[in-house]
């Protein structure tokens, strides 16, 4: 029922900058945190940068400084902006929503997007 899709991935030079939105759509009545994580070829999937609904963020130590992520609450809307892009960047990034409440139930479910491939690369 819940539906993410992603934008803003693609090919950057270093020191480059994207920015990366996930729009959560569906009979959504609540979202409790979102957040991006990505996956590097031969590695595991890692949180870049959450925000729950306190607004109190969280990044990981390797991001710190150059990625800001922020929400729009009234569009269901995560974004992800990064600056200063390194190779070790590249990854394929993954939105995802925390503790989802769909209009009409109590059920708290997380969701998961298809990825968007960020590449960072001379």
């Amino acid at each position: 029922q819940v539906q993410l899709v992603e934008s803003g991935g693609g090919l950057v030079q270093p020191g480059g900058s994207l920015r990366l939105s996930c729009a959560a759509s569906g009979s959504i009545r609540s979202i409790n945190a979102m957040g991006w994580y990505r996956q590097a070829p031969g590695k595991q999937r890692e949180l870049v940068a959450g925000i729950p609904n306190s607004g109190n963020t969280i990044y990981a130590d390797s991001v710190k400084g150059r990625f800001t992520i922020s929400r729009d609450n009234a569009k269901n809307t995560v974004y992800l902006q990064m600056n200063s892009l390194k190779p070790e960047d590249t990854a394929v990034y993954y939105c995802n929503t925390h503790g989802v409440i769909a209009l009409g139930t109590n059920n708290a479910m997380d969701f998961w997007g298809k990825g968007t491939l960020v590449t960072v690369s001379l």
